[in-house]
């Protein structure tokens, strides 16, 4: 389960933070270096919901029929919700030759031409979450998997497994937060669709009202609404701003909602008020209600699709079809069956949440007490993932709109009720320990808040959130960051946020940093610097000098080469800032604080690229005048050998404050033991110095046996495991006599004899055996 969890961890940072954010053609999804091409390939596409992964797909499809991607004969895509009822079995010839398209003649060649070409072969499984079991996937054990009957999880499995059709190339899309890698051991390419930027989203706006006369009044219109606004990084979200938008405005209205429960609310009433009478106003709340149920029903079951002839009533079918909440399908059917099997699928990802919420608000059968499971923040540290994640939102803005006329349309509930739910949820959020849920769960929390728009719950929560709030590789997105922001507002406290490794963006960083109550940040050196050249283009140098000052850079740990360049960069920038920064602060000089601050660095790069990256980080490290420890002593070892070392020790006269130098497990051999030993003397603060398991002989002991007793502050040596014999070991201890100072020398070797080495201890009780 552990290797499992950390699968997982794996997938989702990966493409997430480690990686660099960058624009991907849709040409290079298929390019993967240094694979075998006889092997099936498999392609991951993350997004959350409504963030355009079908939509991708689908043009994936239209460009590959129009001549691109010509490594593929055949390309078939299944909707894996429409696909993946349990009762359902189907052959590989069923899925590929019957369901998707059926070809006019000669099925049986062509099925044989594929069997005998998969690398021509692409399959797309789009919403591949709908197919994952959470306990166990399914293991292909067809005896002809090719020609068997299987369920389709089982059909995947031996594709993934390469029992089937070995070497053709899969591309699956999922959510990030879904078990892909329960069922896919080895993915080739992770890919993560991230939304639109701001620019993105007015580009869409735009568009979608090209044309009408309030096309400016529109895109204004929801700018004005941040909140709003900030939901478009999803497209799905930006669809149903701008419809609702369009109606608002064609009604002559100028606000937009608020919350995104009340967009929602609004949304259903503008389909189903406008064509509704007084007789069938009863009848589509009922069918509304029923319609929340099952939309419920089927998320806890992680679904979206059904059979029609399921569905309860035929006025429910024709009032989910004709106001747009079903799409209908139809099943993939079997060569020698005769009826087509038809289903329905909700058309919307969040119309199911916002369905599903209603539902809990609706349902007389779950009870006021039980509301709260619902919720996405328990106290409990296990719980089951939550498919529907929006439900707790919407569920809490409509527990606090039960006054509303557009919720009192829908609905013909006793208002009692829901007054209960109300106060339960009031109640439980008064007891809660905000300041110890982790930082998902505190997102959560915010967003149901903020959806309530309770002035005593926002005001509750802000006082309760703790000074210190990391955000430490937790994805934040425009909508995290606008209710983070207005909840940080209304608190008194001063805060200290850490936002490394979030996928924050430039305005998002720039709104936090900016908040007077926040007294420092860390973020990712790249985006602070980023945003730092944009305040200073835009000439803003308040927020510019602000920023600087509030950004904390302590502790920092250097893992890739882009980490030792935003570094330089960083460095580089202080001294291209300071004339503007005087120009704002009227002072005669300047440093950027978390450089003059910086007290730790660790460099952990490893072996390929550990030199590479050491030159380059020795060429500013004089710009630390705090710089007290630097450690180089890494799990991958970084091994930056003598040229290393006899770079470092040219660097050392500027390195004033340092205490703590390790320099374990780097290949240094006598060589680079000399050079360390002729400048080690500089420096005048270092307490303790490890060269532990390096390749230090006689030679290299010598020479810093003789500079021990000129390094007065120094008062612990640490030469373990080199190639030290009982003639080095005697030098050093010689020294050590001249060296009131030292407390402690660690010098086992394996090269010392154990009796040689037992007499030195006797002869110096600080050296350490």
């Amino acid at each position: 389960k552990n290797s499992v969890k950390a699968m997982e961890k794996e997938l989702v940072t990966c493409s997430l933070q480690v990686k660099e954010k960058a624009a991907l053609r849709r040409s290079q999804i298929f390019q993967i270096l240094g694979r075998k091409e006889l092997d099936t390939k498999v392609i991951v596409v993350l997004g959350k919901a409504g963030m355009g992964k079908s939509i991708l797909v689908q043009k994936i499809c239209q460009d590959w029929s129009n001549g691109e991607f010509p490594q593929f004969e055949f390309v078939f895509w299944f909707d894996c919700k429409q696909i993946s009822l349990p009762e359902k079995r189907y052959s590989l010839k069923d899925l590929l030759l019957e369901f998707f398209i059926k070809p006019q003649e000669g099925s049986k060649e062509i099925f044989e031409y594929i069997l005998q070409n998969p690398a021509k072969v692409l399959l797309v499984f789009d919403g591949f979450e709908g197919l994952h079991d959470h306990e166990n996937s399914p293991r292909c054990s067809a005896s002809q998997p090719e020609k068997d009957l299987c369920s389709i999880k089982e059909l995947l499995s031996g594709l993934i497994q390469k029992k089937i059709l070995n070497g053709c190339t899969l591309l699956l899309t999922a959510r990030p937060k879904d078990k892909v890698y329960q069922s896919v051991s080895k993915v080739d390419k992770t890919i993560e669709i991230v939304g639109f930027s701001p620019q993105q989203r007015e580009l869409y706006i735009t568009k979608y009202f090209e044309g009408l006369p309030y096309c400016d009044n529109a895109l204004k219109l929801i700018k004005e609404c941040e909140y709003l606004f900030s939901h478009c990084y999803s497209p799905v979200m930006c669809r149903f701003v701008c419809f609702l938008c369009e109606t608002v405005l064609e009604m002559g209205d100028e606000s937009l909602p608020s919350t995104l429960t009340t967009v929602f609310l609004k949304f259903v009433q503008q389909k189903i008020i406008p064509m509704q009478t007084d007789v069938t106003a009863m009848q589509n709340q009922e069918s509304l209600a029923t319609l929340a149920r099952i939309a419920w029903y089927l998320g806890e079951k992680h679904q979206s699709a059904m059979k029609s002839d399921l569905l309860p009533s035929k006025e429910v079918k024709e009032f989910a079809l004709k106001y747009g909440f079903f799409l209908p399908f139809a099943f993939p059917r079997h060569s020698d069956s005769g009826e087509e099997e038809f289903g329905s699928t909700f058309s919307d990802f969040v119309i199911q949440n916002f369905l599903g919420a209603l539902h809990l608000m609706l349902a007389e059968e779950i009870k006021d007490k039980s509301l709260t499971k619902y919720l996405s923040f328990p106290s409990k540290k296990k719980k089951p993932y939550n498919w529907l994640d929006l439900v707790p939102r919407f569920l809490a803005g409509l527990l606090f709109l039960q006054d509303d006329p557009y919720f009192c349309s829908l609905s013909n509930k006793d208002v009692k009720q829901s007054t209960k739910k109300q106060k339960t949820l009031l109640k439980y959020i008064r007891r809660l320990q905000i300041n110890e849920l982790c930082p998902e769960r505190l997102l959560e929390l915010l967003h149901c808040i903020y959806e309530t728009q309770s002035n005593y719950l926002l005001q509750h929560v802000a006082l309760r959130l703790k000074p210190d709030l990391s955000f430490l590789g937790v994805v934040l997105t425009p909508p995290d960051v606008h209710v983070l922001h207005s909840i940080l507002k209304k608190s008194r406290k001063e805060f200290s946020l850490d936002l490394r490794n979030s996928s924050i963006d430039m305005q998002g960083l720039k709104d936090l940093a900016g908040l007077k109550n926040v007294a420092s940040f860390r973020a990712s050196l790249s985006d602070t610097v980023k945003l730092w050249k944009s305040l200073e283009q835009t000439k803003d140098y308040e927020l510019l000098r602000a920023s600087i000052e509030k950004f904390v850079l302590d502790p920092f740990k250097a893992k890739t080469m882009k980490d030792i360049t935003d570094l330089s960069d960083l460095v580089e920038m202080q001294e291209k800032m300071i004339n503007c920064v005087q120009d704002a602060s009227g002072c005669s000089s300047y440093e950027i604080p978390a450089i003059k601050n910086l007290r730790k660095l660790e460099f952990a790069l490893g072996p390929v690229c550990g030199l590479q990256g050491f030159l380059k980080l020795v060429e500013i490290l004089a710009a630390f005048p705090s710089l007290q420890h630097l450690d180089l002593d890494a799990l991958s070892e970084n091994g930056i050998g003598d040229e290393g070392a006899e770079s470092l020790s040219e660097v050392f006269p500027t390195l004033k404050s340092l205490e703590t130098l390790n320099l374990s497990q780097n290949k240094i051999t006598d060589v680079g033991a000399e050079k360390l030993a002729t400048a080690l003397p500089f420096l005048s603060s270092l307490k303790t110095l490890s060269l532990y398991n390096n390749s230090i002989c006689d030679f290299g002991a010598e020479n810093l046996a003789k500079v021990l007793p000129a390094m007065a502050s120094l008062r612990v040596l640490d030469v373990q495991y080199n190639k030290i014999t009982g003639v080095g070991a005697q030098q050093l201890t010689d020294s050590l006599r001249k060296c009131p100072h030292i407390k402690n020398l660690v010098m086992w070797n394996p090269t010392i004899p154990y009796g040689v080495l037992e007499h030195l201890q006797q002869l110096d009780s600080r050296i350490s055996v």
